[in-house]
């Protein structure tokens, strides 16, 4: 004995129940959808880390740029020189921000300020005027420089809470200038 006629109808709902089946069992396209749903924020924080590492690189360009400057004012070598202003000095730590150069004078802020001693440091704050007073032999001195990092990511712009769209960069290096011959150079000072 064979078996009985199968129904054209019958056959169709067997087939579709064999496809259908079939593709909900598949497991073809679940890894495209969980890549696709993890993409987005494995990104925002890849180009988050990317950008923070920039951060770190373009401080760490800044600091050494404002330390061999630094050092030309504490040998006295601007103060003697023909280029004692702050944008003859903002100029040479631009110069020497290698990769940074192209957009620096315009992010760039210096402030060179003498003081009295070093302890009277701690209530120094982010000044809005820039000073320019190098000081002369044996004078202690301060060198602050701040530099305006535009931001790409939006994570770090809310990690950082700038609105502007910035990271504001700052260094600071204190020395006391060595007794230098200051027969030449131009008395400068800041405002009170």
């Amino acid at each position: 004995m064979g078996k009985p006629p199968v129904s054209l109808n019958a056959r169709l709902q067997l087939a579709a129940r064999r496809r259908l089946g079939g593709f909900a069992r598949a497991q073809d396209g679940a890894t495209a959808v969980e890549f696709a749903l993890l993409l987005a924020p494995f990104l925002v924080l890849l180009f988050g880390l990317i950008e923070l590492a920039l951060i770190f690189f373009a401080s760490m360009v800044l600091e050494n740029a404002v330390i061999d400057s630094g050092r030309e004012i504490r040998t006295g070598q601007v103060q003697t020189s023909g280029s004692n202003s702050a944008s003859a000095f903002k100029d040479k730590v631009c110069a020497r921000m290698s990769w940074l150069q192209s957009g620096c004078a315009g992010r760039l802020r210096v402030d060179v300020r003498t003081v009295s001693t070093f302890t009277s440091t701690s209530n120094l704050t982010t000044p809005n005027t820039p000073c320019w007073d190098p000081g002369g032999p044996s004078s202690l001195v301060i060198v602050r420089a701040y530099y305006d990092w535009p931001l790409i990511t939006p994570l770090m712009a809310s990690v950082l809470q700038k609105s502007n769209g910035k990271a504001n960069l700052g260094f600071t290096t204190a020395f006391a200038n060595e007794p230098y011959d200051s027969s030449s150079a131009a008395s400068v000072s800041c405002p009170a």
